[in-house]
């Protein structure tokens, strides 16, 4: 009993939180919400320990995608929460459903050993990249890697000339990304009606930032 409890206790932990939706402008008439994606965990397979980056619902939709393409259907994939044609950015109640929803498809992907591996997995958790840079960084088109753009994630540079030329050219960082020169407190949604009590209390282990190189041969680094 007390060797299955030791095994129990070695096993990594992945824990991630959706939460904390935004609603952002892309011009006067057309509004979107991105949600905080927090990473805690001690497995090998992450560059980071410690993470945060903001995504929307349409990115979600094409990592599923990505995940369905590059496991060549291995594995069943969760669902994502459906996408609704009367979702309404005022709704509190649609857009908690659609958050934990979102957290649920997490959760469950990041139980899969197949999926750990994914790079675009880790390029969606754990850097600033918007989608089609992070189709580039997973296909080694890019002057930095997949193990580079997470350690990099809130950076504003790279430490290489050639990867500072590279940013500025391809505009490294998506512009929906969490900056705290760009977000607007206003924006923020207060009002809905979800009880973030445990997952505040969890997400105090987020204080500082670890990196370490990723270990997980598939992923390309």
């Amino acid at each position: 009993m007390r060797k299955e409890s030791d095994s129990t206790l070695n096993e990594p932990v992945i824990s991630v939180w959706v939460r904390d939706p935004r609603i952002r402008k892309n011009d006067f008439w057309h509004a979107y919400i991105d949600y905080e994606i927090c990473l805690h965990t001690s497995s090998v397979c992450f560059t980071k320990k410690l993470s945060r980056v903001r995504r929307r619902y349409s990115e979600f939709v094409w990592l599923r995608q990505k995940l369905k393409e590059n496991s060549l259907l291995m594995i069943q994939l969760p669902e994502l929460p459906p996408k609704n044609p009367f979702f309404s950015l005022n709704n509190a109640q649609q857009i908690t459903d659609r958050m934990k929803g979102l957290q649920k498809f997490l959760e469950q992907i990041l139980q899969s050993p197949l999926l750990l591996s994914d790079s675009c997995l880790h390029l969606f958790l754990q850097s600033e990249l918007n989608i089609s840079k992070m189709e580039a960084c997973a296909a080694g088109r890019t002057h930095y890697t997949v193990a580079q753009a997470v350690q990099n994630c809130g950076l504003r540079r790279f430490h290489s000339e050639t990867d500072l030329e590279d940013l500025q050219t391809d505009v490294f960082c998506d512009f929906d990304s969490d900056s705290s020169e760009s977000r607007d407190p206003e924006r923020k949604i207060n009002d809905l009606g979800v009880n973030n009590a445990e997952s505040t209390a969890s997400l105090d282990l987020l204080g500082t930032s670890q990196e370490e190189t990723m270990s997980c041969s598939p992923v390309s680094i």
